[in-house]
């Protein structure tokens, strides 16, 4: 494609709106990072409680997944979105006013639907508005935003506590701060519902939907006319022959009787990405951190850190995944986390107990744990990250792309609250150390995984696929 043909403007406009969708994803899912202290003592939780009421979200989120794949579908990719925007706004004004952790988890529930709908509907949107050549950089800033959510989540929790004096004391209008940092989170989610409004339908839903005139004039403000033309009639193309509405039934191929292998491919990128263990840190850092020695307030600044830390890496693969490709990216993390993975599992190893039960790490042993845990949200950050929601937006083809999205996102979603929901028990029997080999067995295994079966998509139109 000629890239003076290009309108950069619209195309950066919709990667921005749409990419709002990651931030609130992040936000949404981490700013119960922090809050823990609070819940626990508004609700009179224990260890189960707490991982229950943290893997909430995670609930609504894998059906959220499914659902948004199917209704992306049926109402299109920004009408999904714009749905998610409503979700994300109900979530943060229930869940800081929650009088009990059922309501609190009903809240969450609905954060998570929002939270899996941006998750798989955002990438798709981008991956079919940009340019192949570039449509990797472009799609890997969903992953970006995804972090500077969570960085602004964990920013705003410790903002808030310090200003309150702890998480559990008191701030304005007689709510403790706790409460706040949900409420905080209604701000992004109105602005992310007007913006976009000011943003096209993806031109590949509109013509599955037989709206050829809507595609081709979108496809002539993205590409212009001589562009538009060919791109309409290879899109409609690459639909199924009797050009049928997708369906959930296209994941199986009708000559075999089986499910398409393209799929199978697609749920293990999405399942290892949990695997892994990157949601503990995100989700629990603050916990984490506490449990082996550290304050609130030193365990909040890390979790600054790490959301820094994992920006940088994030553009590090923007810089490289449209050069170096999609494979060798997720072959580098692979390799990275199970080894800094390792150093993590020893570090917790060493852990010990004094007489009146506090925790700490002898030594160097904290530093290394610090280090060696950054070194492995980089490693994450720089890969898998960024590259699964770019191959899960761009590996299907058109006629299954939002049902293999369904199937594989909701797959990201259930491994995600399984990790999640188990890390708590899981810290304490059999304990963090062997939790860690855990996940750096889990690193190793997809390596292979990656390297046996993943076939690389950078530079390939969609229609190719």
């Amino acid at each position: 494609m000629d890239r003076v043909e290009i309108n950069t403007r619209l195309v950066a406009l919709v990667v921005a709106v749409a990419t709002i969708g990651g931030f609130m994803f992040g936000y949404d899912s981490g700013v119960i990072n922090g809050t823990q202290n609070g819940l626990e003592a508004a609700f009179d939780l224990g260890s189960l409680g707490i991982g229950i009421n943290v893997g909430a979200i995670l609930v609504g989120s894998s059906f959220g997944a499914f659902i948004a794949g199917r209704l992306s579908d049926r109402i299109g990719r920004r009408g999904t979105m714009m749905l998610a925007a409503g979700l994300f706004l109900v979530s943060a004004l229930l869940a800081g006013a929650a009088g009990s952790s059922a309501i609190f988890i009903i809240a969450r529930i609905i954060g998570g639907l929002g939270v899996g709908a941006a998750s798989v509907t955002s990438p798709v949107y981008i991956s079919e508005m940009t340019p192949a050549e570039v449509r990797g950089r472009l799609s890997s800033v969903q992953q970006v935003m995804i972090i500077t959510g969570l960085t602004g989540a964990f920013l705003a929790n410790f903002v808030l506590a310090r200003w309150a004096g702890g998480s559990t004391a008191t701030l304005w209008l007689d709510f403790p701060a706790w409460r706040w940092m949900f409420w905080l989170q209604a701000i992004p989610a109105l602005i992310y519902f007007l913006a976009l409004l000011g943003i096209p339908e993806s031109p590949r839903y509109l013509v599955a939907q037989g709206r050829i005139e809507e595609a081709r004039e979108v496809l002539t403000r993205l590409f212009g006319a001589a562009t538009a033309q060919r791109k309409v009639a290879e899109i409609e193309a690459s639909l199924a022959a009797d050009h049928h509405q997708p369906k959930l039934s296209d994941l199986v191929d009708k000559a075999t009787g089986k499910i398409r292998p393209i799929l199978w491919v697609g749920i293990g990128i999405a399942v290892f990405q949990q695997l892994v263990g990157i949601n503990v840190v995100f989700y629990y850092g603050a916990t984490l951190w506490q449990a082996v020695g550290f304050t609130e307030d030193s365990a909040l600044q890390i979790n600054i850190i790490s959301g820094a830390l994992s920006i940088g890496a994030c553009l590090i693969a923007i810089a490289f995944i449209d050069r170096l490709g999609r494979k060798p990216l997720l072959l580098i993390g692979s390799a990275g986390m199970t080894v800094t993975l390792g150093v993590v599992a020893w570090a917790f190893s060493t852990a010990v107990t004094a007489a009146d039960g506090t925790v700490s790490l002898p030594g160097h042993a904290g530093l290394i744990a610090l280090i060696s845990a950054n070194a492995y949200v980089v490693f994450f950050n720089v890969s898998w990250g960024p590259v699964m929601w770019v191959m899960l937006g761009e590996m299907f083809p058109n006629q299954i792309r939002g049902s293999a999205l369904a199937v594989a996102g909701f797959a990201q979603w259930i491994a995600n609250a399984v990790i999640s929901v188990s890390f708590p028990t899981l810290a304490k029997t059999p304990g963090l150390s062997v939790t860690y080999v855990l996940y750096a067995l889990a690193a190793l295994v997809s390596f292979f995984f990656v390297r046996a079966t993943v076939i690389e998509t950078r530079g390939r139109e969609l229609e190719d696929m």
